[in-house]
């Protein structure tokens, strides 16, 4: 068995054969007429107009020795059968294919269409001409690739011999574009704001920094898609704005947990949180049944059926029911002794009640199926969201939680300008005392409120929905998802 090695020095040699004969194994050009699947799909219609017809794509397979070569040629549309025969093509040109041509190769065929005696759809090759030579082979099916990492890294290949990959692919590509779709025909706006700010503002996440030269500054990474500048737009009279585009948080891997993914965030003027919530209701089912047909999903060990009726899970009710806590009333050691007993892990860097309660709340919504929406959430953690009118100390806040996750997060956005530089001051004490996720105090933001912000809802998603609609893992549904350099 030749080694990789061994095989990429017997390609090179026969594209220098190639070469010394005049012929360009990287032509720019091919009269290409028919897509494969196009072919297939009108064959017979095609075969009784008698035309030559040319297609290209990779060589997958090869059948055969003597006068008569069996090639499967995919073009990424379908594959199909094409047929060599030494005394349709001539001796010359069907030994300079045996000569030089390997499975992986890029090639242009052109022929007649005909059945075989099994009855399948074939190209009889007339001509042929080598669009790309490949050096390197193409994995086993059933063998190569076997290694996630390698899967992941070498993605190209993935989606060549799993199906199911190309498929989640397109699905990411519908599932997103039914978003856009939704919100467009409820006269949202698509808009473009600042990925590299000055002041990070839209989450509670440590961003990236990175060196702007021309100004000589260090800038951030945006870790929400445009929270504060989406704002200021409705400030400025836009009623209703939204964003798809890429997020970074500079945070850690887990199935759920991506550094660098799509996010969309819709604002809406005039309109408060229970307005958003029966917004956001009715885009989750569109986007799901558009993008998998269906609004009933396995995910894990949760049946999810967002047709039924989304429960309102309060906060505080919910900690306490799962973990004993009634958080109002308990300090910060205590909540550690429940932390541990409860053997959740977490991150004692700038620890804090608030880290502390949110560790006990993830803790909680694991055991939570859906589809519902988390309520009444502390002031304390929501620094951007608007006072409940019922409870000062709770605000104006929803997630959507399913599957033991949050799956979005939404609220009346907070527009007094006074309460917002308050929080942002608090915000700005926790950052000094080591909590590198809170918030920073944006205070052009607090600015444009004073000038005047109508009330506005505010909600966005991330692909991490989408992951969890396909039942896998967060990285194994991004296309070309960041990996660690091979060494």
């Amino acid at each position: 068995m030749p080694t990789i090695e061994e095989i990429r020095k017997n390609r090179i040699e026969k594209l220098n054969k190639m070469r010394e004969r005049g012929i360009d194994p990287y032509p720019a050009i091919t009269k290409r007429t028919h897509q494969i699947s196009d072919v297939l799909k009108n064959f017979a219609k095609l075969q009784k107009a008698k035309k030559r017809i040319v297609i290209a794509g990779r060589i997958m397979a090869q059948r055969g020795h003597g006068a008569i070569l069996f090639l499967d040629i995919f073009d990424g549309s379908s594959k199909m059968q094409a047929v060599l025969k030494k005394d349709r093509v001539g001796d010359r040109e069907f030994d300079f294919f045996t000569e030089v041509f390997d499975i992986g190769d890029f090639i242009e065929i052109k022929g007649a269409l005909f059945k075989t005696k099994a009855g399948e759809k074939s190209l009889e090759a007339s001509e042929f001409k080598m669009l790309t030579k490949s050096l390197l082979p193409l994995p086993e099916k059933w063998h190569g690739l076997q290694d996630e990492e390698e899967r992941l890294r070498k993605r190209y290949l993935d989606i060549i011999f799993n199906p199911e990959v190309k498929e989640m692919i397109l699905k990411r590509n519908v599932f997103w574009n039914s978003i856009r779709e939704f919100l467009k025909k409820r006269n949202f706006v698509e808009v473009e704001t600042p990925v590299l700010e000055t002041t990070t503002g839209g989450a509670d996440a440590r961003p990236f920094i990175t060196h702007h030269n021309a100004l000589n500054l260090d800038v951030y990474l945006r870790i929400s898609m445009g929270e504060l500048w989406q704002k200021r737009l409705m400030g400025a009279g836009f009623e209703k704005t939204f964003e798809i585009g890429r997020q970074f948080r500079n945070e850690g891997m887990s199935p759920e947990h991506l550094q660098d993914y799509t996010q969309m965030e819709f604002y809406w003027a005039f309109a408060d949180y229970t307005q958003g919530m029966k917004l956001v209701e009715e885009l989750y089912k569109y986007t799901a049944k558009k993008t998998f047909g269906s609004l009933k999903f396995q995910i894990a060990e949760h049946n999810i059926d967002l047709g039924k009726k989304w429960e309102r899970y309060d906060y505080k009710a919910t900690i306490q029911k799962y973990t004993g806590v009634d958080i109002s009333k308990t300090g910060l050691s205590e909540i550690e002794n429940v932390l541990q007993k409860l053997d959740i892990k977490y991150d004692k860097n700038g620890f804090n009640k608030n880290r502390a309660i949110d560790n006990l709340w993830k803790y909680c919504r694991k055991k939570i199926s859906g589809p519902g929406f988390l309520v009444n959430q502390p002031v304390e953690l929501s620094p951007l969201a608007k006072r409940s009118e019922k409870d000062q100390s709770q605000t104006q806040k929803f997630q959507v939680i399913m599957a033991g996750s949050e799956m979005g997060n939404g609220y009346s956005e907070l527009n007094d300008p006074l309460d917002q530089a308050q929080r942002f001051k608090e915000q700005e004490r926790l950052r000094e005392q080591g909590d590198d996720e809170a918030q920073m105090n944006d205070k052009d933001f607090v600015e444009m409120l004073e000038y005047g912000m109508p009330p506005t809802c505010g909600f966005g998603l991330s692909e991490r929905l989408f992951s969890f609609l396909c039942n896998k893992p967060a990285r194994e549904c991004q296309i070309f998802p960041l990996m660690r350099p091979k060494l």
